[in-house]
């Protein structure tokens, strides 16, 4: 039996179908009166709803001989209207849902609706005729123009003169490298003495005031052999240790006192005259009680 509206009772005076219809609408207020969880995600509406139709028995009435139409249940007192109209629902009845098109139908609708789309130009380039290139233009040679006796004269005199310079120079080089003397204290000229002593003193006074230190408190002493080049003004060419004392801290020591006693006495003019650069080599010794003696 269906309860869309299409419930079938053949006669109205049946009981049965009266009480058909007195279930019906007490499943419909028990199914309308039940209340659901509706904590979690809406469900989404049904595509279709349930119309259901419950009409109530009219007194007994004989049908008419001819009627318009025929429906299941008898529809008195259904209406007042004039124009005599069939009773239909869109869900009962299929005919009046529209039907869907098919999708062919309407991909062609949709392509005769949208235009073409232009079809792009094409644009072609003409080549333009390809030219040769021009050769390089040939590189003018001019001819130099040829020196004159007077021009070779003058720049043979210059290299002349340049040679000459340089042959100067190194002529007084090799003269000064040559004007060199060792003196020592075994040296017996007087001239060459007296320079020597006078700077041998001065190199002791300073450093017996200058004594270091740290040989102070370890107690170090020792000779050493020390080569000390003096240039005329009395500045120092170089210093050398030919011969050490075997401690590091005395051999600096030395080095570092007679730097400080220059600059010594300028050559006299009878050394001056024979020689540039003095080297003194001696001997020096680090006593014990603190003093600075040169021997030999």
């Amino acid at each position: 039996m269906d309860i869309t509206g299409n419930l079938a009772i053949k006669r109205s005076n049946d009981p049965l179908g009266l009480a058909l219809v007195i279930a019906a609408a007490i499943h419909a207020f028990v199914i309308l009166s039940v209340s659901f969880d509706i904590s979690r995600e809406t469900p989404p509406a049904p595509e279709r709803t349930l119309d259901i139709t419950l009409v109530q028995p009219k007194a007994k009435t004989k049908p008419a001989e001819n009627p318009d139409f025929l429906a299941q249940q008898s529809q008195e007192g259904g209406g007042e209207k004039e124009v005599k109209e069939r009773k239909t629902s869109p869900l009962g009845n299929p005919e009046a849902i529209p039907a869907p098109k098919p999708a062919l139908e309407l991909e062609r609708a949709g392509a005769a609706e949208t235009q073409p789309l232009p079809k792009p130009e094409i644009i072609t380039a003409t080549k333009a005729p390809r030219r040769e290139a021009a050769p390089p233009p040939k590189p003018t040679v001019q001819a130099k123009p040829r020196p004159k006796l007077s021009q070779l004269l003058a720049s043979t005199q210059q290299e002349i003169d340049r040679l000459t310079a340089e042959l100067d120079r190194r002529t007084l080089s090799a003269s000064r490298q040559d004007r060199r003397k060792a003196v020592n204290a075994s040296t017996q000229e007087y001239k060459y003495a007296s320079y020597l002593e006078a700077w041998r003193s001065k190199v002791e006074k300073i450093g017996n005031l200058n004594y270091p230190d740290e040989a102070k408190r370890r107690r170090l002493y020792g000779n050493l052999l020390m080569h000390v080049a003096v240039r005329a003004d009395g500045s120092i060419e170089r210093i050398r240790i030919v011969r050490s004392s075997g401690h590091k801290l005395l051999d600096d020591a030395a080095a570092r006192i007679v730097r400080m006693s220059a600059p010594f006495a300028a050559f006299p003019p009878e050394i001056r005259e024979e020689v540039d650069v003095l080297d003194i080599t001696r001997t020096w010794q680090f006593l014990d009680g603190n003093t600075l003696f040169s021997s030999n």
